[in-house]
């Protein structure tokens, strides 16, 4: 089999993708103080773009140099899996941000770890039960003519998938506008009771929304691109269309780390300990809000 350079591509970006999160991951595993539900939710997320790397790799290894139906339905199925459990941990975690706000008197509660354990077990049920499908028989191996632009993902599950990250995406934008509405609303009245001036403000609102809009834009400019041929692509097109449009799409794996761990200074505070050798467990950390994350 001729080595596709898209497929060495993405291999590449699934070891960098790897490589990041399994240092979140491990950071927030060997940590008592990120036991918070905001940090479980972020660690769900590095745990979901951790595997997809891993199976960006594998994926790569298998195809090139142990050729099988049967493997490669099970790494298919890893990558659908990991990937949908991504896009839904950016969901919860935007919800959480969105409660933290709203509720702000009772967020830190038993309501909230409890809320945070039964999204966290609709997002990876929800993610195992689509990853399982292909291997469960949902296939085009035996149907040519079902292909989607995925192989072997027949066509009505990758329109189903890529109808839930529009559910998804539409959910998430309405949150991010009424997240927006809130920090406004406190900012200004942060500042009519200590008397900061109106640039002042200005600024502090600019700042929230800034961060709001590339964190919203970040997701939507990786992955819309390849929902939108999903819907609209055929199996009969060149692969190249779908390479073109996925390899984004992994890119939101890469990022994620960036914008919701690695820019936590609670985290920044462990890296840190750890890069000059002189890390410990019991470190005291001040917990931050959701919406600082």
């Amino acid at each position: 089999l001729a080595l596709n350079p898209w497929d060495v591509i993405l291999c590449i970006s699934g070891t960098i993708i790897s490589c990041e999160n399994a240092i979140v991951v491990v950071v927030i595993c060997y940590t008592p103080a990120f036991r918070a539900p905001m940090f479980l939710l972020i660690g769900s997320l590095a745990t979901a773009d951790l595997l997809a790397g891993l199976g960006l790799i594998l994926h790569f290894a298998f195809v090139y140099f142990i050729p099988s139906e049967a493997v490669s339905l099970l790494t298919l199925g890893l990558l659908v899996t990991s990937f949908t459990a991504s896009v839904s941990s950016l969901l919860t975690i935007t919800i959480d941000r969105y409660l933290s706000l709203y509720n702000a008197l009772t967020y830190y509660s038993e309501r909230t770890v409890t809320r945070t354990y039964i999204m966290l077990i609709l997002t990876w049920g929800a993610s195992i039960c689509y990853g399982l499908l292909p291997i469960m028989g949902w296939n085009c191996l035996k149907e040519p003519s079902t292909c989607s632009i995925v192989k072997p993902l027949t066509k009505n599950h990758l329109i189903i998938l890529s109808v839930s990250f529009f559910m998804v995406f539409a959910v998430m934008l309405q949150l991010y506008v009424h997240i927006c509405k809130i920090v406004c609303r406190h900012a200004h009245q942060i500042a009519l009771q200590r008397h900061f001036l109106a640039s002042s403000h200005y600024v502090t609102t600019r700042k929230g929304i800034a961060t709001l809009a590339v964190i919203l834009g970040t997701f939507a400019s990786c992955w819309l691109p390849f929902a939108i041929y999903c819907l609209l692509g055929d199996y009969s097109y060149p692969a190249l269309y779908t390479y073109v449009t996925l390899l984004p799409a992994t890119y939101n794996s890469m990022i994620n780390p960036v914008i919701y761990a690695f820019r936590n200074q609670e985290i920044q505070k462990v890296l840190w300990t750890v890069c000059c050798g002189c890390f410990s467990s019991t470190l005291p950390f001040r917990s931050r809000s959701p919406s600082d994350v």
